[in-house]
């Protein structure tokens, strides 16, 4: 049961946050995989890629998510595997496999699309460009010979990531050049959008409010945890495709690789992002979103230890500022953690699954929003503290089959305080035991 599948048993909620795939693997996924390694030793390569593509299918409420179809012949392996806006399509004989993804026609590339693509050649392992006499494609070709699940994994997973990426940008930078092969999409309903669109302009204000709220001296730090934890907030909780997406990964990337400009300067640039996307209509805002299915998750994995380093350096900065007497930031910085967190690492499922927790409890008007379940009565400003301590224990106690030492924290929350609520939180959270015994 993942945390989505949680979520369900307590009401029907059918919204995605973050990214990635929003399922489980396969019960038998190990098995699986093991088989298709056996298969591979033997010969049998049909079987073992059949065996490998079957381990990577996932699953909602035990059911298959069709997020890879597969047929077989006699002599061949024919396969489809979605990830995003990326419908992969394959052909697997003894002795090659050909994927390839179709994104748009030729003659509706422009040339400075035609040069991107010829740029983006450079950067991959595994995968190239391509056209026929109609379309442009993203391919892939291997030969056969001494095969394993792991040399199909890493060309399999660049190319559809890529092709998933880089659909979307030509939908954000190239709107003249339609994409192909699109209709496994499906839109959001109008409900959804309109929620997510009236909590963006809510955000918004509260942002800015806060930004008047700061400060003369020590404001730029603080600011730059606003804007920061708002571009995060948006990815993870709203979840945009298209222009959306690839315009705030870029403020997001930039802010943190530019060491030539001042914080104050690169806090600005992110002010006149926000303003844009505030001026953003209904109508616009909705064509950056829409539902699909996913194989690969986009985020490398992270250790532990990564995430632990990261809220303990954080944790020093909060003390910094209670000790400074700057109170009003503390809260914002907690909810930042959560949201670095689950942009930049690849966590494990628990570490992933009770961080949703708690920004579902710190985000509960925007869950109740959408009808999903709260963990916080925002009029009453009162934790459900049973509903919290249900859901830390179910979750731990699903993963412990696998770590055997793992422990709920939920007995070591303190609810007197969202502060202290927080703080219990991710000391805990840094202090859980994932040996596998």
């Amino acid at each position: 049961m993942s945390w989505l599948d949680f979520l369900q048993t307590k009401k029907e909620c059918r919204i995605d946050f973050g990214r990635g795939t929003h399922a489980q693997l396969a019960l038998d996924e190990e098995e699986l995989f093991n088989a298709s390694y056996e298969a591979f030793l033997k010969g049998e390569t049909l079987s073992g890629y059949e065996y490998f593509l079957r381990s990577l299918i996932n699953y909602v409420n035990a059911d298959s998510n069709e997020n890879i179809l597969l047929n077989k012949e006699d002599d061949k392996l024919i396969f489809t595997l979605f990830q995003g806006s990326a419908k992969i399509n394959g052909i697997i004989s003894k002795e090659h496999l050909y994927a390839e993804v179709t994104l748009v026609k030729k003659v509706h590339a422009p040339v400075a699309l035609k040069r991107k693509i010829l740029e983006r050649n450079y950067q991959f392992t595994y995968i190239n460009y391509m056209s026929d006499d109609e379309y442009i494609k993203l391919k892939l070709y291997q030969d056969n010979i001494s095969m394993n699940p792991q040399k199909i994994f890493f060309p399999l997973r660049e190319l559809a990531l890529n092709a998933d990426f880089d659909k979307d940008f030509i939908v954000s930078e190239f709107s003249e050049s339609p994409l192909e092969d699109i209709e496994h999409l499906s839109s959001l309903s109008s409900d959804e959008l309109k929620t997510k669109y009236d909590f963006l302009q809510v955000w918004i204000e509260e942002l800015e409010a806060s930004v008047l709220t700061l400060p003369s001296n020590d404001r730029a730090g603080m600011q730059a945890f606003l804007y920061l934890n708002f571009l995060f907030k948006i990815d993870y909780l709203l979840v945009p495709k298209n222009k959306i997406y690839h315009r705030l990964s870029k403020k997001i990337q930039s802010y943190f690789a530019d060491e030539n400009s001042t914080m104050e300067a690169k806090n600005e640039e992110l002010k006149r992002y926000v303003t844009k996307l505030q001026a953003m209509s209904f109508e616009e805002f909705s064509t950056n979103f829409y539902n699909a299915k996913y194989t690969f998750n986009p985020i490398e994995k992270s250790s532990y230890e990564e995430f632990c380093n990261f809220v303990s350096e954080s944790m020093i900065k909060i003390k910094w500022y209670k000790n400074n007497r700057y109170t009003l930031i503390i809260p914002t910085i907690y909810t930042y953690i959560a949201f670095y967190s689950l942009y930049n690492y690849g966590l494990n499922p628990v570490v992933k699954e009770l961080l949703h927790i708690y920004v579902a409890t710190t985000h509960a008007s925007f869950f109740k929003a959408l009808e999903c379940p709260v963990f916080y009565e925002t009029q009453k400003e009162q934790f459900l503290k049973r509903q919290i301590i249900q859901a830390i224990d179910t979750i731990v106690s699903k993963h412990q089959e696998k770590y055997k030492a793992l422990q709920s924290f939920s007995n070591e929350i303190n609810f007197n305080s969202i502060n202290e609520f927080s703080y219990s939180y991710f000391q805990s959270l840094k202090n859980m035991n994932f040996e596998e015994m």
